[in-house]
């Protein structure tokens, strides 16, 4: 065994450049922050350490190149050999560099955006312009309008512990990115061009001396006020604009003069504050607290944008009169606030819609400050006031301004109202029902009792404070029959008693296992019978939310069995939906992981059953999915506009046509596939000590340490089965040991049992469900590595389950290429394969960083205590894997 030469490694490096064919001004962008890093490094104060991190860099690139043992045997010698407070410092310089390299990413995908802007997309679904042209073409123009006007995008926020960065490094991160912009736009070579590097080393050397992982477990007041950021930076302004943009592209060649077409299609909805299935740290308390904070929000900034939309309507009475209905308006809003009104007037003279939205911007600020003399009711009376305004404009023939930033405020309030977000409840099943045996049995109340009952007094107090829509979506986790929904209705009375009106409830069934999947048309039969929920059903128009669980199903059965039994949930219950004439939305619990339904929401949309999605999508968006696909204002308008553009067209005749004929035809392949992939998990998962098997090979047991969420990581003290564990520890756990088995794990068996070549790469080209399978595999596969993986399993003594883990996923990996074509995993996607093999080899160090410190940990002699550097080791490269692969949980 020998050491490379200079000349291979540098033939190496070259050689992994030379495949990720990076864009130049990516590639220079990663240079200089890489060079930065390099400089901090340096000046560290730690000798040796840039030269140690380097030395490790080279071995896991060659490594990488090299499928040779002796390569990958050279990385893992110089990982052990550090000291742990030199490993410590290794892993953290790994951590600071996948920041910068996800920052470049997220960089270029802006510039790469911002360069397309106005350009004709190649794909014309790739845009709610696109999309409406063709479903135009499809069933005719106003059909489509209609289809557009009554669009629904809905993603609800979770506190899922799933984001391992520090708020702190995701806001030094921020920080930087707004450099590297302002880099991009100075003259090169130019003293502004020096002063930005400068600020940028600045902002890289506290990264790298900031702390990465968190002290301490956030609250959820903590995590609230964590999405709240992503509302402030982003999507207060970023809605509007996408708005705006689908207006401009479907009245193509008009200046703005004309009432826009399209109507706000997006609601935002949070658990967080709200989600207490398994978190007792959310109470009552917090849920009130967590509507106060986004209340607040949002009307700071109503409040700001009024007045800058005021101070803007310097329009003069002479060419602009106002209308008489402004006049009067005029006249409430100024005996209401008459010295205020005094002063407007004095400082806008002769201009009327001026001087009401500046009235109208103090009624904003009295409804935030909670002064009932001048606070609005409800947004419903502001948007009148609004509209007042907007209408005078248009009459007097102002039409720019009127439907120019006006609009934007008018769709604002339309989207956020006075809450901001629509906050849900959940709580399990199982849960309510030993609540209302105790109150059933009378005699005193227990704190449970008092707690779960608080809970319903606090959604009233919201819907009172904020209007109906700020709270009320109430769901029931693990459904399991139509009296677990009842039983939230019965809650409800116990709470209220005879102190007044229960709060407006639409209770959501949450179908999580593979056995409620199936059962789950025959409970919502049952369940519109009960009188609430018919009740309740004729005030809504015979609107009705089920909420489909990807996480557990996918635990329970293994991810491909889960993934063609929620499909066939859908197809069901969206068939009886239509028979009973309710309009159905499906709420997809979707993580941002592969084994958690995650993936390409809109390629998932477009597969979905027919009369399933019909013009309303809601998801949930969890942890570093929030941050990834609404962080930057570009990044989550381009987001916003593909998952529209594909609710837009899943509706069409031939989409739906599509996906009916390629299930009917390939029913045969999914029995197969469904039968023989879960007899194959079950092999693994109900294998004689599998789960603490399960807990020794990966740093499970660890991920509990991190603090990344107030929830809990488990239900019970320890885990000696698969239902101790939740979802997303199950998923981040394999993929921390870079296998990622949640999202593959029985495709090979079941391609195999199929074996039909020919007939499988056909599913892939005409059966869009197969296609999203396949390719949502290919990634997951791509992220994962086979050297690596055997350290893990080596760690559990069960050659047995070892050797199933790794002849399943060769045996998945052949199919998925076999099916795909190419000459490897993501060859149809050079995009995709290039951002894997850009970071792999530094994951690579991370791993075997991580590895190092999982055995001295699994050596420690039972009931001994763990070494706490070590553990920190671990905490620490888990924290950089997560960012180097973009997953968690």
């Amino acid at each position: 065994m020998h050491d490379p030469t200079p000349t291979e490694v540098l033939d190496a490096v070259g050689r992994l450049e030379a495949e990720q064919e990076i864009p130049e001004q990516m590639r220079a962008d990663v240079r200089l922050l890489g060079s930065l890093l390099g400089q901090v490094l340096r000046e560290s104060g730690s000798a040796g350490l840039f030269d140690d991190v380097e030395r490790l860099r080279v071995a896991t690139i060659h490594a990488y190149t090299d499928p040779s043992p002796e390569a990958f045997d050279r990385a893992v010698r110089i990982a052990d050999s550090f000291s742990i407070q030199r490993a410590d410092e290794v892993a953290r310089a790994f951590t600071c560099y996948f920041h910068l390299v996800n920052l470049a990413e997220e960089h270029h995908r802006v510039r790469v955006l911002r360069e397309r802007d106005g350009q004709p997309e190649r794909d014309p679904r790739g845009t709610i312009a696109g999309a409406f042209a063709e479903l135009a073409g499809e069933i005719g123009e106003d059909a489509a309008r209609e289809r557009l006007q009554a669009l629904r995008f809905h993603p609800v926020f979770t506190a899922h512990p799933t984001e391992a960065r520090r708020r702190a490094v995701s806001t030094s991160i921020r920080r930087l990115s707004a450099l590297v912009d302002e880099l991009g736009a100075a003259p090169e070579g130019g003293s502004a061009a020096q002063r930005t590097q400068r600020l940028m080393l600045e902002e890289i050397d506290t990264l790298w001396r900031t702390a990465p992982i968190r002290p301490e477990k956030p609250s959820p007041t903590d995590e609230v006020r964590a999405v709240m950021a992503v509302f402030d930076d982003t999507l207060f302004t970023a809605v509007p604009e996408m708005y705006r943009r689908v207006d401009d592209a479907i009245h193509a060649g008009v200046d703005g003069d004309r009432p826009p077409v399209v109507r706000p299609f997006v609601r935002v909805g949070s658990w967080v504050g709200g989600d207490r299935d398994g978190n007792p740290f959310v109470t009552a308390k917090v849920s009130r607290k967590a509507a106060a904070i986004a209340s607040e929000h949002v009307l700071l900034g109503l409040e700001r944008a009024a007045q800058r939309v005021g101070r803007g309507l310097t329009l003069d009475a002479t060419s602009t009169p106002p209308s008489d209905e402004l006049l009067a308006l005029w006249e409430r809003l100024r005996s209401a606030d008459e010295d205020a009104a005094a002063d407007i007037a004095k400082r806008s003279p002769n201009e009327p819609h001026r001087r009401i939205l500046l009235l109208i911007a103090r009624r904003i600020t009295a409804t935030r400050t909670r002064d009932a003399d001048l606070a609005y009711r409800d947004p419903e009376h502001l948007l009148a006031d609004l509209r007042i305004v907007q209408t005078s404009l248009a009459d007097a023939g102002a039409a720019r301004q009127a439907y120019g930033s006006l609009q934007h405020l008018i769709w604002q309030v339309e989207t956020y109202g006075f809450h901001l977000a629509e906050l849900e409840v959940r709580q399990h099943s199982a849960v309510h029902a030993k609540v209302l045996a105790e109150l059933d049995a009378g005699g005193p109340r227990s704190e449970l009792a008092e707690e779960v009952l608080e809970v319903f007094r606090a959604i009233a107090f919201i819907q009172e404070r904020f209007g109906p829509r700020a709270a009320g979506r109430y769901i029931v986790s693990f459904t399991q029959s139509a009296d677990d929904l009842a039983n939230v209705h019965r809650l409800a009375r116990y709470a209220v008693g005879d102190a007044g009106p229960a709060p407006v409830l639409d209770v959501i069934p949450l179908f999580e296992t593979f056995a409620d999947l199936q059962a789950a048309p025959r409970i919502l039969a049952e369940i519109v019978e009960h009188p609430e929920f018919a009740s309740r059903l004729d005030a809504t128009g015979r609107r009705l939310e089920v909420m489909l669980g990807y996480s557990d199903s996918s635990k329970d059965v293994g991810p491909v069995a889960a993934n063609l039994a929620l499909y066939e949930a859908q197809a069901a219950i969206a068939a009886w939906a239509q028979e009973n004439r309710i309009e159905l939305t499906l709420f997809h619990g979707r993580g941002g992981a592969l084994g958690r339904g995650g993936g390409p929401a809109n390629s998932a949309i477009l597969a979905q059953p027919p009369h399933s999605v019909d013009g309303r999508f809601k998801l949930t968006e969890q942890g570093e999915v929030i941050f990834a696909r609404y962080g930057d204002p570009d990044i989550a308008m381009r987001h916003i506009d593909q998952v529209a553009a594909a609710i837009l067209t899943a509706g069409a005749p031939s989409n739906e046509d599509r996906n009916r004929t390629a299930a009917e035809r390939y029913a045969d392949i999914a029995q197969v596939m469904e039968t023989t992939s879960r007899a194959r998990f079950f092999d693994l998962v109900k294998a004689p000590g599998f789960a603490p098997w399960f807990a020794t090979v990966t740093p499970m047991e660890e991920i509990g340490l991190l603090a990344l969420g107030s929830r809990p990581a488990r239900r019970g003290l320890s885990v000696e089965s698969l239902e101790d564990l939740r979802a997303i520890p199950w998923v981040f756990a394999w993929t921390q040991a870079r296998i990622n088995l949640a999202g593959w794990f029985g495709l090979g068996t079941a391609l195999e049992s199929v074996g039909d070549e020919e007939r499988l790469r056909a599913a892939y080209a005409e059966w869009p469900l197969f296609r999203t399978m396949i390719d949502n595999v290919a990634m997951s596969l791509a992220k994962a590595d086979d050297r690596i993986a055997r350290q893990y399993l080596a760690l559990g003594d069960r050659d047995d389950l070892a050797a199933l883990v790794m002849d399943e996923m060769a045996l998945t990996r052949s199919w998925v290429v076999r099916i795909v074509g190419g000459d490897g995993l993501l060859a149809n996607k050079p995009v995709l394969q290039r951002a894997v093999k850009l970071r792999s080899p530094y994951v690579d160090a991370l791993s075997l960083l991580q590895l190092r410190a999982l055995r001295a940990l699994r050596e420690t002699p039972a009931g001994g205590n763990a070494d706490p550097e070590q553990q920190r080791l671990l905490l620490l490269s888990v924290s950089g894997v997560a960012a180097g692969l973009q997953n968690t949980g």
